[in-house]
């Protein structure tokens, strides 16, 4: 079994029998007190913020994965059909699995799953950076391209973002799932 010294962040463990992925790891040595690790872990089937202090050379129980790419087929319901591109596997996955980057989902779009040893799915990672089209925008003028602000443009996906005042009807632009946020144009 591992112990805390063998924590790093991304390291997916099980705590209090669920799943957790390690946001931040710091290890303290106070004074003359023994040792200590202070981690800040995300919980992969609800998405809360837990904090934790595990002893120095204490056992924790570190969960073996698998990461896989699937295709995105379609919608169905809250789910989410993904194809494993190898076994052509059809696999549902559940709307909290995926998260706020759901609405950047395009349709034969590669996904990253997260399997354990077990077989059970515990993460859907979408692509960093997408280019989608932008389908609806605001008209721009020539005095709105004078300044350096920003306007709502909904994306093919139904996405809405803000991007720059001459973004128009029609272009395609990355955009970072991480955030949301508008990255550049896409060259098309």
């Amino acid at each position: 079994m591992a112990t805390t010294s063998d924590l790093a962040k991304g390291v997916i463990l099980r705590f209090n029998g669920n799943l957790h992925i390690l946001e931040e790891i710091s290890h303290h040595t106070p004074g003359n007190k023994r040792g200590f690790y202070q981690a800040k872990m995300r919980n992969l089937r609800n998405g809360r913020i837990v904090e934790n202090k595990f002893r120095s050379g204490e056992a924790v129980e570190i969960v073996s994965t698998e990461r896989r790419k699937h295709q995105y087929l379609y919608q169905d319901g809250l789910d989410y059909v993904m194809m494993d591109g190898d076994t052509y596997e059809q696999l549902h996955i559940s709307n909290e699995l995926i998260g706020e980057q759901a609405k950047f989902l395009k349709e034969s779009m590669e996904v990253d799953l997260v399997f354990t040893t077990d077989g059970e799915i515990i993460q859907a990672e979408v692509p960093v950076f997408v280019e989608l089209e932008v389908t609806e925008t605001d008209p721009t003028t020539k005095d709105d391209r004078a300044n350096s602000g920003t306007k709502p443009a909904t994306m093919e996906t139904g996405a809405i973002i803000q991007v720059p005042m001459f973004v128009q009807n029609g272009d395609f632009i990355r955009i970072d799932t991480r955030t949301g946020e508008y990255i550049e144009r896409a060259k098309k």
